[in-house]
């Protein structure tokens, strides 16, 4: 609804301050990364290439083919001079993935399959520069250009490692029964992994980023050379830095920090707190370490006008007895979700029994679900709404012939 009519979350703010907005988090996450890209100008331009280089290999069979082939050759070269090891299994032949635009791990397999098979792949756009149309001819010139330049190889290889560092979150909180709270920790985990990695591993990015070009005859410029901004083809002045801080500060920081940007907006430290001190009421969580003073946190920051002062000060002593009495029943401990222990209470009557905590639990339950399965649903819908339906129109619809408006039911009622 906050994507489909602007203003309405600030509409129900107003009147209700205290109900909070909680995106999907796997959601939140693509939003932050595709953000990131748009940011830094070479990334943009890097995923542009990146889709079509992918669109001209992959837009035939013949060239499914050629890229087989290539990839033939190169193995069994690789195999014969003992840089790669035979073996069942080893050695399997793969192809170009596609990125798709609301699933952020395809660009990470879209990334890693093209530095697997990154010599085949040029190998074809050599073919293709020979052996078809003008108009091709001068699409492949082009793409090879820009694959076997420098700037498109050190940014193939930022792109695997940020991405793979964040590829592990995103699977985790598409995880279908999930930990909110391991999943706040590994949000901040990979903020601090990101950073460790903008801080120690310039020099290893920049050494196999020159190991690979050398490999395939890729020139390699001068680090400690002035860099030349280039805009078009026009040449322009020398700029006060060297190319290797430009590929560092312009590109490899840029790019880093611009993440780093995004995910410290998408995951604030405000919903942040509030799902980790809601997690405190999940049976899994309590049955290790029932954290009261998280509990009593949570209302007094959270959710102040829904208790009275009074009521605060009894919800310490009630949360006391619940940990007693409830958390250490042996019913509780079959519990998996505060859904679960919302419908468990009130089936065993404790919920008028303890009513501020059970008064808790239902604000808890308020907060969405964190993991994709919302998203999913309303994937699902949306497909029902559009393609079903118009596909359902147009059985039962067939317009005008000779005249006369016809119809046919695709139901018997």
């Amino acid at each position: 609804m906050r994507g489909g009519w602007n203003g309405l979350q600030a509409l129900v703010s107003n009147d209700c301050p205290y109900a909070y907005y909680i995106h999907c988090f796997v959601h939140r996450l693509q939003l932050a990364l595709v953000a990131a890209s748009k940011e830094v100008i070479p990334i943009h331009q890097f995923f542009t290439n990146l889709t079509f280089i992918v669109n001209i290999i992959c837009a035939s069979c013949s060239r499914f083919e050629e890229l087989r082939i290539a990839q033939t050759a190169e193995i069994a070269y690789l195999i014969e001079i003992d840089e790669i090891q035979s073996g069942r299994g080893l050695n399997q032949i793969s192809n170009l993935q596609r990125a798709g635009d609301t699933h952020w791990s395809s660009h990470l397999r879209s990334v890693s399959s093209l530095i697997k098979i990154f010599s085949p792949a040029c190998e074809v756009l050599k073919i293709i520069d020979v052996g078809t149309t003008s108009s091709q001819r001068v699409e492949a010139d082009s793409v090879y250009q820009v694959m076997t330049s420098f700037e498109f190889v050190f940014i193939l290889h930022l792109m695997k490692e940020t991405m793979q560092i964040i590829d592990h979150l995103c699977q985790e909180l598409q995880s279908k029964y999930q930990d909110i709270l391991s999943a706040m920790n590994l949000v901040s985990s990979t903020k601090e992994y990101i950073q460790q990695y903008r801080d120690d591993k310039w020099d290893d990015l920049l050494t196999n980023v020159k190991s690979f070009c050398e490999k395939r005859n890729i020139d390699v410029p001068d680090m400690s050379a002035r860099y030349v901004e280039r805009r078009g083809r026009a040449r322009h002045q020398q700029a006060d830095f060297t190319i290797e801080q430009h590929y560092r500060v312009d590109i490899f920081c840029a790019s880093i920090d611009s993440q780093l940007q995004e995910l410290n907006r998408r995951f604030t430290e405000h919903t942040v707190e509030l799902l980790i001190l809601g997690s405190a009421l999940d049976p899994r969580a309590a049955r290790e370490s029932f954290r009261i003073d998280d509990i009593c946190q949570l209302v007094n920051k959270f959710y102040p006008q829904d208790f009275t002062d009074l009521e605060k000060e009894q919800l310490e002593i009630e949360l006391n007895h619940y940990k007693h009495n409830v958390v250490q029943h042996s019913s509780f401990q079959a519990l998996s979700n505060i859904s679960e222990l919302c419908q468990w209470l009130v089936s065993t009557g404790k919920s008028t029994i303890y009513q501020l905590v059970f008064r808790v639990i239902v604000l808890v339950l308020t907060l969405p679900v964190s993991n994709a399965t919302t998203e999913r649903a309303f994937s699902a819908m949306n497909i029902v709404k559009t393609r079903f339906r118009n596909k359902i129109e147009d059985e039962f619809f067939y317009g005008f012939s000779n005249g006369v408006y016809r119809k046919r039911s695709c139901c018997n009622n």
